[in-house]
């Protein structure tokens, strides 16, 4: 593995990653999002999915991918994330690029970001992407109420 390894932040609940930016990079990227938050957290499975589009957009269209390195960071409470991903700069910002068919495999990282997140947004400076995204459990209704006695199925 080339990347660097975990370095940690603040407080107890951030954690800082800075990978070099190859395309192994970006699985490292989602196990440390995984890792810090856990399984059982309510913003698991979306946040795995945003930092691998914000990670892979950094491998492929900054120059992080062309020899540089990016850093990954991970801010989390039990009812709200933060992730940010700080890469190496492109001549061009960040924007939303729509496939041009359904059946195109790629352009979809941006427009997630903007289904999935409760905000999102890039600041470009020293010559720098950082792209991040916000998620907040009350976007999910996390306290259905679970009916007293047996669960029936519907059928």
């Amino acid at each position: 593995m080339t990347s660097s390894g975990y370095g940690r932040a603040d407080s107890d609940s951030d954690r800082v990653l800075h990978l070099a930016g190859d395309p192994d990079a970006v699985a490292r990227a989602r196990r440390l999002v995984s890792s810090a938050l856990g399984t059982g957290h309510p913003l698991h499975d979306d946040c795995v999915l945003l930092t691998s589009e914000i990670a892979t957009n950094a491998v492929v269209h900054s120059d992080s991918g062309d020899g540089g390195t990016f850093t990954l960071s991970v801010s989390y409470a039990a009812e709200w994330v933060r992730i940010a991903c700080q890469d190496a700069g492109s001549l061009d910002p960040p924007f939303g690029w729509r496939p041009s068919s359904p059946l195109d495999t790629g352009g979809r990282g941006l427009l997630l970001l903007e289904a999935l997140a409760h905000r999102w947004g890039f600041i470009r400076e020293a010559g720098t992407n950082n792209v991040w995204f916000e998620m907040h459990v009350d976007l999910l209704n996390p306290s259905p109420v679970t009916p007293q006695g047996a669960l029936r199925v519907a059928r």
